[in-house]
């Protein structure tokens, strides 16, 4: 059993750093025309088979509460980056799907930020760092009785 306060320390500076990271990631954001957690819901999108997802299952991706998902994709569909259309197995969902138009703005947007992630996080750590943080961020995320 690990001490207490050596997990509580990881802990604290695990999320120190996330939230650091995320603070000068959202500062540095490339686009003016969509905003760092509109990027967010369009790359979880990006990343699903037909670019598209339940918006109850997009919830569990995104770093928002279900009302801020719920509307950022209404404002979304009003620009044309997302579609909404009627879940066929539960008439009270939807399926939000990424447009051609929603992933050419992604992709463009994504190497410019690609690149700002570089800097903050690729610039700070070597290869075999990066590689093992990732390894354990994915056991932390999975949890202590999940294979990674």
């Amino acid at each position: 059993m690990v001490d207490r306060a050596v997990a509580v320390a990881a802990w604290e500076s695990l999320f120190r750093a996330q939230v650091a990271i995320m603070r000068s990631l959202a500062e540095e954001f490339p686009s003016r025309e969509i905003s760092f957690n509109e990027y967010d819901v369009m790359f979880n999108l990006s990343r699903q088979e037909d670019r598209s997802i339940r918006l109850r299952d997009l919830n569990k991706h995104v770093l928002l509460t279900q009302p801020s998902v719920s509307r950022l994709v209404d404002r979304l569909a009003s620009r044309g980056y997302v579609a909404k259309h009627p879940d066929p197995d539960d008439g009270r969902g939807a399926i939000v799907e990424l447009t051609e138009a929603g992933y050419a703005l992604f992709r463009r947007v994504a190497l410019d930020h690609m690149g700002s992630i570089t800097t903050r996080v690729g610039d700070s750590l070597s290869a075999d760092e990066l590689v093992q943080l990732t390894a354990l961020c994915d056991r932390l995320r999975l949890g202590p009785d999940q294979p990674a």
